[in-house]
């Protein structure tokens, strides 16, 4: 298969994916859920307000804590230079439920910080995180801001910082 053919598929591919999802967005309560996340997730909001909170209640880890907070703040900040390096523009053939500050798409910097905080806060026993940053990652889908890609790019870029940050992340509390 010739390159460019190729990149045809994986677009195809791509945008049935994300017409697929955002008609979920059709059904209020979906959408309610995914516009909730998506307002949540901003710029790791979230997460960070998680990681923050673990290190106030879990004194003896709270070093810890605080550096996965980091590392997952680490991880959008570098989604967010990817995205203006790449430049990919968002899609353009759904109607978006939501409202975003920027016009770029790749990648997900939503998707990006909830895999590092799925990996970072879930070793430190945060269980419920890891289903949550799955639905925030599939939320981008419906609400038709992210191309199936753009997900998957920010959360192995997100699960990777925060994988690569884990021994620091440990480290003396």
């Amino acid at each position: 298969m010739d390159p460019i053919d190729h990149l045809d598929h994986i677009d195809k591919v791509d945008q049935r994916i994300l017409t697929a999802f955002r008609a979920c967005g059709g059904d209020p309560r979906v959408a309610g859920a995914a516009r909730a996340l998506s307002r949540a997730g901003e710029h790791g909001a979230l997460w960070l307000a998680a990681g923050l909170a673990g290190a106030l209640v879990d004194g003896p880890r709270r070093g810890s804590w605080l550096r996965a907070t980091a590392l997952t703040a680490g991880a959008h900040a570098v989604s967010m230079g990817v995205k203006r390096v790449v430049r990919r523009p968002r899609p353009a053939r759904v109607e978006p439920l939501v409202t975003t500050f920027g016009r770029h798409s790749f990648p997900s910097s939503h998707a990006t910080s909830a895999a590092a905080a799925a990996v970072a806060l879930g070793a430190l026993g945060a269980p419920a995180v890891v289903p949550l940053a799955a639905a925030m990652c599939a939320s981008r889908l419906v609400v038709g801001v992210h191309y199936p890609s753009d997900v998957l790019a920010g959360a192995a870029l997100g699960a990777l910082t925060a994988w690569a940050g884990a021994r620091w992340m440990r480290g003396p509390a």
